[in-house]
């Protein structure tokens, strides 16, 4: 999800509900305490130079149980850094505190609610790594002449 999709998300919404991938819900009374753009320049395992620039929202549960964030206020929120900071349109990381560190997900709008996802990493240059290539196999090849499978076919 990018900056963009976000707040017009958060337009049509009266109420925030934030949902973790566990199926729980981030607190109601959570606060963003940052708005900022995160960029990170590496080189990957192949030697290639890459480029990453997310938005990041840094949400942060605390004690202030009557704390409610209005999803108006948190498209002001986001403007704000936009303005101040030459924010881009892109795309929305957020941090969030997990049970021993703070965790990174990407940002999905699934039925009316945002839903955190975790994030994953892949080698960015398989062709470097030494790794086999993933095998394609074409399934119609297994398929009996009688289109059914049969015990020994090799079809299952």
């Amino acid at each position: 999800m990018k900056l963009s999709q976000l707040k017009a998300f958060l337009a049509a919404k009266e109420n925030l509900n934030i949902e973790l991938p566990d199926g729980n819900s981030v607190p109601a009374h959570f606060h963003v305490t940052e708005v900022g753009e995160v960029s990170r320049t590496f080189v990957d395992c192949g030697g290639t130079l890459r480029r990453e620039r997310v938005a990041n929202l840094q949400l942060w549960s605390a004690t202030d149980y009557d704390h409610r964030l209005h999803p108006e206020k948190l498209v002001h929120i986001v403007e704000l850094a936009e303005k101040q900071l030459g924010l881009a349109d892109l795309p929305v990381e957020v941090e969030y505190q997990g049970p021993d560190s703070i965790v990174r997900y990407d940002l999905e709008a699934v039925d009316g609610k945002l839903l955190l996802t975790g994030k994953q990493t892949a080698c960015l240059a398989l062709e470097a790594c030494g790794l086999p290539a993933k095998k394609s196999v074409n399934l119609f090849n297994l398929i009996s002449s009688s289109g059914a499978c049969t015990p020994g076919g090799g079809c299952c």
